[in-house]
């Protein structure tokens, strides 16, 4: 085991278990970042030790226990940490499942700002730097550093509590969390912006979240769901674009080139899911996806799946997906009956499926015009490519 893939792996565990012994975000996660500096100085001499993940907590620990000792003022909050952290240390290893899942439902908590809940939970849990996160938003690295500042301070004046919510709660702040995970996997899926159509670590981190989500709560069907969803959209990821960086649509994709692992194991989820008898938004999305890894796609059943995902959660976005479905089967002059109302005008997407609807109707001039409408509202570099070259084809 590699450095880097015990970073990878217990980072958040490791900030998780310090922040439930000293209530402090900030100094967890700068004692965790020391701890792994210190393992890049000695492991490669010493050795990887038996138990990593126990090691490196062990040692931020105790470098945070050293850093409280040094401070000659502290408030009574970090007063009593130091008593309880010294009285009760942390063992090297044990269950430390559920001072993730805390961390999980701090960084979502509903009085974080949305796209701060998403940049809190890549730093803490994911581990990635500033930098990345930054590239993620699209925006620079000094405006995020402020807004994981601002978090944070929020979480400490709020006096938001580490811990998860009563049952009572739950379920409204597990669809937050939830919602935080499934964005972190669309921005890798499709990247905002970039010359890459896919951010392979944000698609590997947020699945990485999913699984510890479905591990920590293996009763809540919706976390089923969404990790089916992000499974079996990920086992294309491949077959999304060709040999050159070109972007592929799902009705061209070589099937061969889809991971047959991860349909397989999204398809086990969504089945459990049914059986279930307890629907949601992600389990249902799920199930869309599990009927387009049939050849062929059934999609009346698509449609089918769209009209109980718009009883249960009605919003443009899912009314001009399933629009693509009913071109499948009623045709594309039905499908743009459906498109034409949405109120999805800033959306490169509808802009996108309408000049598709469009090309197929014989209507070029008004295609064209949709498809440079589309590549104007994408910074994605690999989309505005396949948008140009379908404009091409036009003529």
């Amino acid at each position: 085991m590699t450095i880097a893939q015990v970073f990878r792996e217990e980072h958040g565990r490791a900030v998780a278990v310090l922040v439930r012994a000293f209530g402090d975000i900030d100094l967890a996660e700068e004692c965790v970042q020391e701890a792994f500096t210190t393992a890049v100085a000695r492991w490669p001499a010493d050795g990887v030790p038996p138990a990593p993940a126990g090691w490196i907590i062990t040692t931020a620990r105790n470098k945070a226990l050293d850093r409280l000792r040094r401070e000659s003022v502290r408030g009574d909050r970090q007063a009593e940490a130091l008593r309880l952290a010294e009285r009760d240390p942390v063992p090297e290893e044990g269950p430390v499942l559920d001072d993730r899942l805390r961390l999980i439902f701090t960084c979502c908590h509903p009085a974080l700002a949305p796209s701060a809940r998403v940049a809190l939970t890549l730093r803490l849990l994911g581990g990635l730097t500033t930098a990345e996160i930054a590239r993620a938003f699209l925006v620079p690295e000094a405006t995020m550093a402020q807004r994981l500042v601002r978090a944070k301070g929020k979480i400490k004046a709020a006096r938001i509590p580490y811990r998860v919510p009563h049952d009572a709660d739950l379920p409204e702040r597990l669809r937050g969390v939830l919602a935080v995970v499934y964005l972190v996997f669309n921005e890798g899926y499709t990247a905002s912006g970039g010359a890459s159509l896919v951010r392979d670590d944000l698609c590997h981190e947020a699945i990485r979240l999913g699984r510890l989500l479905v591990e920590l709560m293996p009763d809540e069907p919706e976390a089923v769901g969404l990790l089916a969803l992000m499974l079996l959209a990920a086992a294309r990821r491949e077959a999304r674009t060709d040999r050159a960086g070109r972007l592929v649509p799902l009705p061209s994709q070589d099937r061969a080139r889809w991971d047959a692992g991860l349909v397989a194991e999204g398809r086990d989820l969504v089945r459990a899911c049914l059986r279930r008898g307890r629907p949601g938004p992600y389990q249902i999305q799920a199930a869309i996806q599990a009927v387009h890894t049939d050849e062929p796609t059934d999609w009346a059943q698509v449609v089918a799946l769209y009209d109980q995902l718009l009883a249960i959660g009605p919003t443009p976005v899912v009314a001009l997906n399933r629009a693509v479905a009913v071109a499948e089967v009623e045709g594309p002059a039905a499908a743009l009956a459906l498109v034409e109302p949405l109120p999805l005008e800033r959306l490169h997407v509808y802009h996108a499926v309408r000049a598709d609807l469009l090309r197929r109707l014989g209507r070029t001039v008004d295609a064209d015009a949709a498809y440079a409408a589309a590549a104007e509202r994408t910074d994605n570099s690999a989309e505005v490519a396949f948008l140009r070259a379908r404009r091409a084809e036009l003529g």
